[in-house]
């Protein structure tokens, strides 16, 4: 007798494809929705993450319930591995030179094995409303320096998928700040003195990368502070005391003392190597493709940044496997773990 199954109601991958329509706009086609939807401006990119965004809130499914889709279509989305394994990650790729996005659940394997693929942050697309802590109620632990790099590695893989290439390392890292700032809409407020901190380059050109991309625009306010709203729908998310500490996490390790002075993508790559390096270990080891990806830069262009750390004595050393790729680094004493800065409770409560 042969038991009978169904399919999931709810589907976990959504495909959109931006198709040019000169003069009217560009053509939205879903493959979950019964007619296109024809977009104008140059915020197509945004409209699209939106879109994605909206199908995958309303699709949610328990974790138990949850499968990797690449393994399920065949694992027609990158060349063959060793199998399915790891945990499911919510996956953004991109095909076509950006014509094609995929919004999908697929394993950890998988992913690191599919080109233009950047990981969701989990707490994106997670339910709006955060339990506030009452009487007789303990306050969630807060997270570990592990959970705080993972925030920062899922986010500069997301940013390098999500945000156009011409946004430079200064821009990345002052969207890295935003984006883990934001609010659950999308709104943000970067005090003067964070700025400062930063460096004078975030003033010169970050910002303005970042609105010429769409990305985000500021808002006229009183005050200091640069106030902005993102126009990119995955990056508001919950879990604002958890971002907040990683955002603090991001700005210490990019103006260590051995930075100081140094070009952005120097510390941009510093970061990146640092979200992907164990809290307990001075050394690990990464697809040297990914952490690329991560800084916005080729191979060759990390590996002289890394010829850089060790110069100003943040590496002690790194090796590059010309078979795997895999990229292995040490950082020297006192080099990996950044100088404790007091959070400010305005922009962590």
């Amino acid at each position: 007798m042969r038991l009978c199954t169904t399919h999931l109601a709810a589907p976990r991958t959504w495909t959109v494809e931006l198709r040019p329509q000169q003069p009217r706009g560009t053509l939205l086609v879903c493959a979950q929705c019964s007619e296109p939807k024809t977009l104008q401006g140059g915020a197509v990119r945004s409209e699209a993450l939106a879109h994605l965004a909206r199908h995958a809130r309303y699709s949610l499914l328990p974790e138990h319930l949850r499968t990797c889709q690449c393994h399920e279509c065949g694992c027609r989305w990158h060349p063959r591995h060793r199998g399915c394994s790891g945990p499911l990650l919510l996956v953004l790729s991109r095909e076509l030179g950006g014509r094609l996005w995929r919004l999908a659940d697929v394993c950890a394997a998988c992913t690191a094995a599919m080109k233009d693929a950047s990981v969701v942050p989990t707490t994106a697309l997670t339910g709006n409303r955060i339990p506030l802590p009452t009487a007789g109620r303990r306050r969630p632990p807060a997270p570990t320096s592990g959970q705080e790099r993972g925030l920062v590695r899922d986010m500069l893989s997301y940013l390098a998928s999500s945000l156009s290439s011409p946004v430079g390392a200064e821009g990345r890292l002052l969207a890295l700040q935003c984006a883990l700032r934001s609010g659950r809409l999308g709104d943000v407020s970067i005090p003067a003195g964070l700025t400062r901190g930063m460096g004078r380059e975030y003033a010169a050109s970050a910002w303005p990368q970042l609105e010429a991309a769409a990305w985000l625009r500021r808002v006229p306010c009183e005050g200091t502070a640069v106030v902005a709203q993102l126009t990119d729908p995955l990056t508001g998310m919950p879990g604002l005391r958890a971002r907040a500490r990683a955002a603090d996490w991001a700005l210490r390790t990019a103006r260590g003392h051995r930075l100081a002075g140094l070009p952005a993508g120097t510390r941009l790559a510093a970061v990146a190597l640092q979200a992907h390096t164990h809290p307990d270990s001075l050394s690990d080891t990464a697809d040297a493709h990914q952490l690329a990806r991560a800084c916005v830069c080729s191979v060759h262009e990390l590996l002289q940044e890394l010829r850089r750390l060790v110069a100003h004595q943040v590496l002690s050393g790194w090796t590059l496997d010309g078979l795997s790729d895999d990229l292995t680094w040490q950082f020297s004493t006192g080099a990996s773990h950044p100088a404790a800065v007091v959070p400010d409770p305005r922009r962590t409560a």
